[in-house]
Formats: structure tokens, sequence, C-alpha cells
């Protein structure tokens, strides 16, 4: 009996030390310093801070994406930052009414730490002023840089830039971008995406007032590249940026954009902080234009890979990706799909669009014949139903009616679905890399963005 429970218990110390060794193994592995370039051994804190925003780029979307960017290359690959997930957050609002977020309510909780209403443009739901992590960045004297495919005073950049109760006063927040400054000083260095409109206006020309402080405008691709100026004010569009599929030579792409920030915001001895937002994924999804909504992923994929280089070549850049939401409610497989079409999303009618629907649409409200627009600019044989139904919707002579009826198109043959025109309130990703990345770890709500950010910029006094 003895010598039997001696074997047992000289078998559960060998089981446990291995469990030890194997433990302390794995953790070894998992400790040791991770996500660098060339094995160089990363900061504890970040210097700069880069806050990437696919906006409405949910789950579905980002699987859409993968799916389509694999038929490309010819083999299943991932995007540029999926091995980065860490977790999950959060997207709700502190609405009265609603309990699915707004882009605003979204980019006030991500940018100053705290929940708020539907419309509201970093205030809280008394209309209180909220501070933003970039007006903190700027108390620390590191340099600011926005970088959207949206008009600048679109729902995301405007809340981690400016305050107002709503987020449809479009030139009282392009007014504050220049007005609002902290210890004298402009907030943001670094002004890149649309919205023209609104900051040359018959009442009011801030492309002027912002030159005289020394910004340089910039409205062109080439204009870009070529600027060295430390402070910058670039307006691409009278109002959003094309989509990327549709833009002419002229248009910076969002990578452009973005080496273009990081070049001058990297100057600054004291660190930077960047806002990235891929914005017309929201804008194409609101549309349910699944054509404009993987044209606008590749751009900002893209760009995504620029922050992600700079970051691993310089180590000590924190880069966090993420969305404010989901929109459109975009379904990965739909009616149609039999156990004869297969059980599957297919991105090759998407692939074969060298526009989107709605500038076919333009094109065909311009008095150009529908037959002759969708030869030029879709690379597939369609049906006679097909273009009979195109027909039918430009004699309508109403552009959205032509262009949701091309839509309809790629939906089919790619089994694209949708559930709404709206937002949908599902959690989103958050992706992370560089010093500071396990802050971000686990299911975290969306306030936590900022609160991370606010302590990060603290041991920065």
């Amino acid at each position: 009996m003895y010598r039997k429970l001696t074997t047992r218990f000289k078998l559960i110390i060998s089981l446990v030390s291995t469990a030890i060794v194997t433990l302390f193994i794995v953790t070894g592995f998992q400790h040791q310093p991770s996500q660098t370039n060339q094995g160089e051994k990363q900061k504890n804190e970040p210097k700069n801070i880069i806050f990437v925003v696919g906006d409405g780029m949910g789950m579905p979307i980002i699987n859409g994406y993968r799916t389509l960017k694999s038929e490309k290359k010819g083999a299943f690959t991932h995007t540029a930052w999926e091995q980065y997930l860490v977790g999950m957050q959060m997207t709700h609002p502190n609405d009265p009414r609603d309990n699915i977020t707004d882009s605003s309510a979204a980019a006030t909780a991500m940018a100053t730490g705290t929940k708020t209403y539907n419309d509201a443009i970093a205030v809280d739901n008394q209309h209180h002023h909220l501070k933003s992590v970039v007006e903190d960045a700027k108390e620390k004297n590191m340099s600011v840089g926005f970088v959207v495919t949206s008009d600048l005073t679109d729902a995301t950049p405007a809340a981690f830039g400016v305050h107002n109760v709503s987020r449809r006063n479009y030139n009282e927040i392009a007014d504050q971008y220049f007005d609002e400054k902290v210890n004298g000083s402009h907030k943001i260095d670094i002004l890149l995406g649309g919205g023209a409109k609104y900051f040359i206006r018959d009442d009011r020309n801030l492309a002027e007032e912002f030159q005289k402080d020394g910004y340089q405008l910039v409205t062109t691709k080439q204009q870009l590249l070529k600027s060295k100026n430390d402070n910058l004010l670039g307006l691409f569009h009278e109002t959003e940026m094309d989509k990327a599929i549709d833009r002419d030579g002229q248009t910076p792409s969002l990578k452009d954009m973005t080496n273009a920030a990081l070049k001058q915001l990297e100057k600054n001895e004291n660190g930077f902080f960047m806002l990235l937002e891929g914005s017309n994924i929201d804008s194409a999804g609101h549309d349910n234009d699944v054509v404009g909504v993987m044209s606008e992923m590749e751009d900002f994929e893209k760009a995504v890979q620029a922050a992600l280089d700079f970051a691993k070549k310089d180590q000590e850049t924190l880069v966090i990706i993420t969305a404010d939401h989901s929109t459109g409610g975009f379904s990965y497989g739909s009616d149609g799909m039999t156990r004869e079409t297969g059980y599957k999303w297919d991105p090759k009618p998407i692939l074969a669009a060298k526009k989107t629907p709605g500038y076919m649409a333009e094109k065909m409200e311009e008095g150009r014949e529908p037959e002759d627009v969708l030869n030029a600019y879709i690379d597939l044989k369609l049906t006679k139903d097909e273009i009979q139904q195109v027909k039918n919707a430009a004699s309508e002579k109403d552009t959205s009616l032509i262009s949701k009826q091309i839509q309809t198109i790629f939906d089919r043959r790619s089994f694209t679905g949708w559930t709404t025109k709206a937002h949908t309130g599902e959690d989103v990703p958050v992706y992370a890399y560089g010093p500071g990345k396990d802050k971000w770890s686990g299911l975290i709500d969306n306030t936590e963005h900022a609160q991370n950010i606010f302590e990060i910029l603290e041991k920065k006094r």
C-alpha cells in the first residue's frame, strides 16, 4: 500500500513539475519583447500615439475585405492589423432615446472618456465641455495631426478637436478649429481631409486665417507630397473626399496623407498624437454600397500599414486600431445562396467594378447612355434584365434610384446583404501595437480609450 501511494505521489510530483516548467517556458515566451523591429526592445511608455478609426467598420466588413484581398492575391491572407487583435469594445452612448451610437457620441467617448448623447461634440449631456486627449497632448507640447477622408468638420475629427452641442453645426465647428486654442496655440498642427466649403465661406475665410498663422494650404496630392511645412491645412474636396476607387490623380490617398502627416509630426521631440480615420467606410455603408465599402477598406488598410511601418521602425509609437461602430448591417452571405451556388460570399463581382455605383449613376445623370456607362465601368457580362433595370431607373432621372439599381447587381452576384441604412450596435474589435498596448486587452468600453491615453500622457509631466 505504501509503495503504491509513494509511486502515485512521485507521479503527481512529476506531472506538476512538468506543468510548472511548461508554464514557465510559455510565459517566458509570452513576455519576450514582441511585435518589435529586428528584435529591438520597445520602451515601456510610448512617445507617440496614433489612434486609428475605421468608421463603421464592423467585423463582417473586415471579414468581407479579408476575403476580397485573398481573392486578389490568389491565396488566403490576413489584413495588416489582424495579428494585433487584443480585444473588443462596447459602443453604446448615454442617450435618453438611443442605445445605438452615432459617430459623434462614439468619438466623444473615445476622445474624452465620457459617454454622451448622439450628436454631441465633446460635450456632456448638460452641454459642458469635456477635455479631450488632443487638448491634453497639446498641453504636453506634443504635436497633433488629423488625417481623415470625411470633411474635417465631420463627427469623429470634430469630437477630438473642438466642442459643440451638435455635429450639424459645420460652420461653427470649422470656426472652432481656428478659435479654440491651448495655451495660445492652435490645437491641431496638421489638418488633412475634405470640407473646403466650411473653411472657405462668404462670411469667413478660415484658410486665409490659418495661412496668416503659418499654415500652408494644400489642395492637391502634388502640393501635399512636396510640402515641408510643420503646419498644414489640406482641403481636398468641398465636402467628404471621393471614394478611393473614384478619385483622380490630383487627390491623395489616405496613405499619402498619413505619410505626409507623419513626416511633419515626427519632428517634435516631445512626441505627437495623430488621429487617422478611414471615414468613408461609414458613408459607403450608409449607402449600402459594397463596392464603395471595399474600396475604402483597401485605402484604409494601406494607410494603417504605413502607420504600423512607422511604429515598427520608430519603436516609440503606440498604434490603436478600432471602429466607432458598425454601419449598414453588412451581411457576409445573403438570400440567394443555395447548395448549388454554394454557401459563400463572392468578391469577384466587386473586383470587376472600376467605379462606385454612385459614380456611374452621376455619369448617367449627365446624359451618358446607361449601357455605355455599365460597359465602361463594370468588367462583367451583364444580363439583359440587369441592363434593363438600370435603364428603367435612369429614365426616372433619379441618381439615388440609379445607384441603388446598380448596387443590386453587385449585391446579388456577391451574395451581399444589408439590414439597415443606419448603424448597428454590436461590439467592435480593438487592435494594438507598440509600447502600452496591454492597456487595451479584453472587453473594454469605448471610454477606456481616452482613459488609457490620459494615463499615458500623465506620465509625460
